[in-house]
This record gives C-alpha cells, structure tokens and sequence, in this order.
C-alpha cells in the first residue's frame, strides 16, 4: 500500500468524485473530437461549462479543504502522500483563485470556439474565428490576475500546464535555442547531407493500408488496443486518458507523404505509454497521471524523434512498409531514413523536422506573450505570424489556415501551452544521454527489444505520475533540470556529424 496515513486515505475516498468528473470530462473531449455530430457541440458546451463548475465547487468544500490543510501537517508522511497534498494545495489555490462564472465561461467559449476554429480552418476565415480568439484571450488575462503573477501574467498561465515554469525560464530556454538553431539550420542546409525534399512526399497512399501498418507498428510496440487503448481519427492528433485504464490516442489520414500520420501515431503512443504505465496503485488519485506537459512531451517527442527518426528503426520498420504499402517497393532502407529526416524550413509545426520544430514554438511563445501582456491585439496576429516565420525560418503563409489557424490550441484556451513542446524536446534528449549509459540504444531498437526502452521509462518517469513536481522529478530521475545543451549536441551529431 503506497497510500498509509489515515487522513490521506480519507481525503482520496472524498477525491474520487472529483476524478469521476474529470473522467467524464475526457470522455466528452474525446468524443467532441471524434464521432459528436456538428450540432452537439451546443449541448456539449452547457454540460461541459457545468461540469467545469461543479468539479470547482466539490474541490472548494471547506471540510475537503480542512482535510487537506490537516494532512500538510501530518508527520512521517512518504514521497506519495506528499505528492497529493502538494497536488490538491495547487488545485484548490486555482480553484480559489478563479470565479465559478470564468471557469464556465472559458468552458463554454472555448466548446464553442473548436467548432468555429475547425469551420474557419477549413474556409480559410480568420474573421470567423478572431470573435472567439479574441474572448479567449481576454478570459486567458483575467484568469491570470485572478491567479497572480509576479513578473508577467504569462506567468501564471505558464504555471498551469508546467508547474514552477516562468516566463523568465521560457525566454531564457528560446533564447538560447533560436540563436543556435539559426546556425544550426543555415549549416544543415549548407551541407545537404539531408534533403530538403523527397519523392515519398508526394505520393499518394490507400487510407485503409495506413491504418494497418499504423495498427502493426503499434503492436510491435506493444500498445495494448482493445484492451487498455483505442486508436481513432480526427482533425488534430491528440491523446486523451479517462485513467490509466483507458488511453485513446488518435491521427489524422491526409492521403499523401505517409510519414505524417504514422509519426504522428508515433508521438501519440509516447504520450499513451506515460499514462499505461504510471504504477497502478496510483488510479483515481491526483497522482494517477503524467506531472506535466513538458514531461509528457518529452515521452512523445522522444519516441517519435530519438526512436522513430533513428537509421535502426527505419529497418526494424522496412519490411512492415514493404509488405502493406506497395509504393515502398522501389526504394531502400537509405531512402527512407533521408525521407523521415528531411530538413527544410516549413509552415506546418506538426510536420516540422527536429531541427526547426523548435522555431515554430519560439514564434507562438512570443505572441502569446505579448497578446497576454497588452501589447498586440488579436487583429494584429495574422500579419506578426507571417513576419516572425519570414525572421525565423524564411517561409511566410500564403492563407490564414496555413499560418495563425494552423493549430487547435488556442480555440481550447491553451495560452501558455506551447512552450512545453519545447520542453519535451529538450528532455528527450536529455533521457536519450541519460539512458545510453544504461544500454545500447540503437542495439536495443535494432533488436525490437522495445520493453527494455518501456521498463527504462517506466522506471524512472512513468510511474511516479505526478508524486514529484516537473523539475525535481528530472534532478531525481535524470540528474538535472531542462537543459538545451543535450538537444543542440543531438543536432549537431545526427545532422552535422559533429
């Protein structure tokens, strides 16, 4: 039993109502995303707004708060116990902070603004969408004075996806990385030791056969679906988890350049596989899931990067490719790897390359920062998106759909959200050093021992879900905390031979 105070005990058995709520919760959010007809948004936002409030108004009850405030008292409490005081402090300072009318507010405007984002997404209509965008912003402003900040209000938005992260951290991590990533970037391209294009991208697939190899990679994996997890279809990618019995993941099929959906398979099961394997002693408490989005990234990032993008999966995955998607037969093990690893600046994140995905977060960073801060209106969007990537990566939009309403995450009132990419990035690498001096690697990958990988993660990420805060879960399990140092060598060596 991880779980021995009798006071934490007690505050668990009143938390499950809570976790229930949540659990419904993503449920709706998945199926919002998935199979709900158009017009079911409009109830969805009512139910999802109540839902917001009633989950808010259980956690504020003054004798589920009492129990928690005695349980910070207790002594002899183990790293779990701690965990969950700490977690539920967090929660019911947010839940204090923020009026019940902005919490449902949000849940129903930003209900609301998925359905305008994906309309004006398709439509190539910003002015749909910028009604929505700019509420979202406004209430995103309010919930961040409502929440307090010390030196910006990203501040405290930040906070709410990586607990302890600042604006300071953020520049000082983008900072560094656009400047080195600029050089980096000019030399990849310099040395064309990878292409900037290749044939694979334009040719056309059978929706059917790609979801076939995406099922068999999966299963080569190990993701257990049908069992624990689901694999299904929508517009944006995305994992969700009703507990870490049930983790559904999703891609979307464009028809053409195959490498798309599959690593984006790819980068979903990294986030699923956090989720089935945090200890399961941990389920419906404030601990049973992943601590943060930065972590999270990292367990996407780095199997869908550091595993998928590696020469050695390219050949465990060759021959699955060959036999299901009859186009593969004329090119080799060689081609495809240079195929997975294209390099060349771009206007999709989600199909950006390892080397200049991270630029994509430094433009997003930096206008939420500023609409956050009162310095750029939401009309103002659109023309500084296409200036900042014609700075960073020499590619301006040519539609709205293409640039400012690429991504889903606003229209959810994620501000604050895209850093994390970054971070994940950055700690990918760093479990890609830290892990290689407990196994080869590529030998590893080479041999389909796969679990080794898992139980490595498991081990030292997984399954302490959210018992430790972001940055000293990473000084606990892989020495230090975010450090770019690892991703720019990674680079350097893969792409550069440095």
């Amino acid at each position: 039993m991880v779980f021995q105070n009798q006071v934490v005990k007690e505050i668990l058995e009143k938390y499950r109502v809570i976790w229930a709520i949540g659990h419904a919760g993503s449920l709706m959010s998945w199926d919002s995303e998935t199979y709900m007809p158009e017009e079911g948004y409009r109830d969805r936002a009512v139910a999802r707004a109540e839902l917001e409030v009633l989950s808010q108004q259980l956690t504020l009850r003054p004798e589920f708060i009492g129990l928690v405030e005695k349980a910070e008292k207790e002594e002899g409490l183990n790293d779990y116990e701690r965990g969950v005081v700490r977690v539920l402090k967090r929660s019911i300072r947010i839940a204090r902070s923020l009026p019940p009318w902005l919490v449902a507010e949000m849940a129903k405007t930003t209900q609301e603004a998925m359905v305008a984002w994906r309309e004006a997404k398709a439509r190539n209509d910003f002015e749909k969408f910028k009604p929505y965008l700019e509420k979202i912003f406004d209430l995103s402003r309010k919930t961040a004075d409502f929440l307090g900040w010390r030196e910006h209000p990203y501040d405290a938005l930040l906070d709410l996806y990586e607990e302890g992260l600042t604006t300071r951290d953020v520049d000082a991590i983008l900072t560094r990385l656009r400047s080195d990533l600029k050089t980096l970037i000019e030399k990849v391209a310099s040395e064309s030791r990878f292409p900037r294009s290749h044939p694979l991208e334009s040719v056309k697939y059978d929706q059917g056969r790609m979801e076939i190899v995406n099922k068999k990679i999966l299963e080569m994996l190990g993701y257990p679906l049908g069992k624990r997890a689901r694999l299904d279809v929508s517009a944006h990618p995305f994992t969700i988890d009703m507990g870490i019995h049930d983790v559904r993941i999703t891609t979307r099929y464009e028809g053409v350049d195959f490498k798309r959906t599959m690593y984006s398979v790819l980068h979903e099961y990294g986030h699923a596989l956090y989720q089935l394997q945090i200890d399961p002693a941990l389920a419906y408490t404030p601990i049973g899931t992943g601590v943060s989005l930065g972590i999270h990234e990292s367990q996407s990032r780095f199997w869908e990067n550091i595993i998928g993008r590696s020469r050695e999966f390219t050949e465990v995955v060759y021959p699955l490719l060959k036999e299901h998607l009859d186009f593969i037969q004329g090119y080799t093990v060689e081609d495809l790897y240079l195929y997975f690893n294209t390099v060349r600046p771009s206007l999709i994140r989600v199909d950006a390359d390892e080397v200049t995905y991270n630029m994509h977060i430094v433009l997003r960073a930096q206008l939420e920062k500023l609409v956050i801060g009162g310095e750029v209106k939401v009309s103002e969007l659109p023309e500084l998106w296409s200036q900042m990537m014609d700075e960073l990566l020499g590619v301006k939009p040519k539609t709205y759909s293409e640039g400012i309403l690429q991504d889903i995450h606003w229209s959810m009132g994620s501000i604050g959200y895209f850093p994390t990419y970054t971070l994940g990035n950055l700690v990918a690498a760093q479990i890609r050093h830290v892990i290689s001096g407990s196994m080869d690697l590529r030998e590893a990958i080479s041999s389909k021992r796969f679990n080794d990988i898992q139980e490595w993660l498991r081990e030292r990420i997984h399954r302490w879900g959210a018992t430790y805060p972001p940055k000293e879960l990473l000084r606990r399990m892989i020495g230090e905390e975010y450090n770019p140092e690892y991703f720019i060598k990674y680079i350097r060596e893969k792409y550069l031979g440095m």
